[in-house]
């Protein structure tokens, strides 16, 4: 499979926009919602990364749900899309979201499905945004993002 490559538009999709939002804000299933929207809306290979984008949320609900077996299975896909891409995409700081992917994995693989009520959800972390002056979560920025999009 191809790799995915770093598109040349710095802009992310309105609705993504607001998922990643509402990722940061821990309304996984409203972030969940918002990104599809921003990938049935756009065309090329940047679906894919908000499909992960997505599939991450997804796996955090299933998490908070006491999925076990659908959280693995569905952070599995996330992580294979999110090794495709180069480390920052449309400024969304790709590799960190991928780390922290990985590390819930293997705090919920070392857990178990019987223990998974007992997850710490603390290790949920925002979606990091690059700016020109280091990283910012978007969650710091968010107003200023939705107040273009709405």
């Amino acid at each position: 499979m191809q790799t995915a490559q770093n598109e040349s538009t710095p802009n992310l999709h309105p609705e993504a926009i607001r998922g990643i939002v509402l990722f940061n804000e821990k309304s996984f299933f409203d972030a969940h919602e918002a990104l599809e929207n921003a990938w049935r809306s756009e065309h090329g290979d940047i679906r894919e990364l908000y499909q992960a984008i997505l599939q991450t949320a997804v796996t955090y609900l299933h998490i908070q749900n006491g999925n076990f077996t659908g959280a693995i299975k569905v952070a599995a896909r996330a992580i294979e899309k999110l090794e495709r891409w180069p480390s920052h995409c449309r400024n969304v700081d790709v590799v960190n979201l991928r780390n922290d992917l990985t590390h819930v994995v293997e705090s919920l693989t070392h857990l178990g499905p019987d223990r998974i009520q007992s997850f710490n959800q603390d290790l949920f972390k925002p979606i990091k945004i690059s700016q020109e002056n280091g990283h910012a979560s978007i969650e710091m920025i968010g107003s200023d993002l939705t107040s273009s999009v709405g």
